[in-house]
């Protein structure tokens, strides 16, 4: 009885997170520590910090056409 009580807590937690992820986001990162910990997990990824470095700082030779 227990175990299922707990799958369905879960469950139900899941489900409202999921319904406020937004505002569940805008809460954590109100935090500094929280959200340089989460900036720098993400830029750690090797795919994605060069993505965006791709964006932000343009080749040059985009520059000069």
């Amino acid at each position: 009885m227990g175990r299922i009580l707990s799958i369905l807590l879960i469950g139900f937690g899941g489900y409202f997170l999921f319904q406020n992820r937004y505002r569940a986001m805008n809460v954590l990162f109100k935090t500094p520590f929280l959200r340089r910990l989460a900036v720098s997990s993400f830029m750690g990824i090797p795919g994605v910090r060069d993505r965006l470095m791709k964006m932000v700082f343009p080749p040059e030779s985009a520059e000069l056409k």
